[in-house]
């Protein structure tokens, strides 16, 4: 069975990735396991659940706007800052190009609380930018020991004071699934802080919008964003 995917010209079949095989993700970057899309002509490959990410996700992180799915980076560098982890990515990411914001895919379904072997108590996701809060200082991951920025997100213990660690230190050993919380409710039900609520799915196969499918109302200056994002504008006002 072959699939189309929005981000890629050819179909794209399934595969089982074998043992000792390195393949990298083109929407994540990070290697392939189990079972992923392939378009073999062209060396692409996506994860099920980089190749299921949805269209749109409306995130606590940044509720003015739908952050939107883009197959690649939407400034000249050809990369983009993550404002989650803050580093950088040349791959899918979430981004709302009227205000700049930009997120990996894995780093928009980042569980709203992890538990880690270093620590007895469960970490929360903090998504707030500290940078602008005068008492806000730049502290030392636990895990790491190294820097811990304040203008980026990090994951907090409730009950230990200062005690804070970054979001790849934090997950390096959460396998990413089909962005499923802990629990196994779904990202769109959990209202659990850092859970992004999803509002269209991105077709995997060739199909009509299903039956109670969610839709998302953009105002003109969106669509417009939009448009240009997926290189469909021509030059032309659509406001």
């Amino acid at each position: 069975m072959e699939y189309k995917h929005f981000g890629h010209e050819h179909n794209l079949s399934m595969y089982q990735v074998q043992p000792g095989q390195q393949l990298r993700c083109s929407g994540c970057d990070k290697f392939c396991d189990k079972t992923i899309y392939a378009c073999w002509h062209c060396k692409f490959f996506l994860h099920e659940h980089c190749g299921n990410a949805t269209r749109y996700i409306r995130h606590p992180f940044h509720t003015t706007h739908p952050l939107i799915l883009s197959p690649y980076p939407t400034y000249p560098s050809n990369c983009f800052l993550c404002n989650a982890c803050g580093t950088t990515g040349t791959r899918f990411s979430y981004c709302c190009a009227l205000c700049e914001v930009d997120l990996h895919v894995n780093c928009a379904f980042l569980p709203p609380k992890v538990t880690h072997k270093a620590h007895p108590h469960e970490l929360l996701l903090n998504v707030s930018n500290r940078a602008q809060d005068q008492n806000a200082t730049n502290q030392v991951c636990k895990i790491c020991r190294k820097s811990l920025d304040c203008k980026h997100w990090s994951y907090e213990c409730g009950v230990c004071v200062n005690y804070g660690v970054h979001t790849l230190c934090a997950t390096a050993e959460v396998k990413m699934g089909l962005y499923q919380m802990d629990d196994g409710s779904d990202t769109e039900s959990d209202q659990g802080q850092g859970a992004p609520k999803p509002q269209q799915a991105a077709p995997t196969a060739q199909q009509g919008p299903s039956e109670g499918q969610v839709q998302v109302e953009l105002t003109p200056q969106e669509a417009l964003a939009f448009l240009h994002l997926m290189g469909l504008t021509n030059g032309a006002s659509y406001v």
